[in-house]
């Protein structure tokens, strides 16, 4: 399915479900855009810092590759899950993901309308990679996929049932080259 432009409907749902109050006049608080074909792990993100100009800003992007593939209901939730995260942060000016604010206008908006659901989690399919290492605990043994080594990175349960949950040398994974064999 084609890509449909995201101003037009980031402005149908500022009127509808944020009050307008991610927009001055027609002039959004925020930039929205499609990714440029990298953004293939998640189908979208909002963030506040540094634009690639050098000046602070917000925006939301959301996945090219994922998304145009997928019906329009998808493109609608996640710019709608995404407006959410810019209304807490630029209205509500609260430092939060997913809690109870989220979870409130979330649920605002689905029993508002029937023709897409806002979610905390999106169930959209994402193309799986094998893994490139296997991060073993020497305490325990577990094995967890990962694509890249994560210095320092540490077992959480070995953290959390010997040293109270926090960090311990003991813990730090070990990593091993995963199977390139299929």
């Amino acid at each position: 399915m084609p890509l449909v432009p995201l101003l037009p409907l980031f402005h149908r749902f500022n009127r509808e479900y944020f009050n307008g109050a991610l927009a001055i006049g027609s002039q959004p608080l925020l930039s929205v855009r499609w990714s440029d074909g990298r953004l293939r792990k998640t189908a979208g993100f909002y963030r506040r810092g540094l634009r690639v100009d050098g000046r602070n800003g917000c925006e939301i992007v959301l996945s090219r590759p994922l998304l145009e593939l997928l019906p329009q209901t998808a493109t609608e939730s996640t710019l709608c899950h995404e407006m959410i995260h810019a209304w807490i942060d630029l209205v509500l000016q609260v430092k939060e993901s997913h809690g109870p604010n989220f979870h409130a206008r979330m649920a605002a908006i689905n029993a508002a309308q029937n023709q897409f659901q806002v979610s905390v989690r999106h169930q959209f399919p994402v193309p799986k990679t094998p893994p490139r290492w296997w991060a073993v605990c020497p305490r325990c043994g577990l094995r967890s996929p990962y694509q890249r080594r994560v210095h320092r990175a540490a077992c959480r349960q070995c953290c959390d049932r010997h040293y109270g949950g926090s960090w311990h040398a003991s813990c730090v994974f070990v990593y091993e080259p995963a199977s390139t064999e299929a």
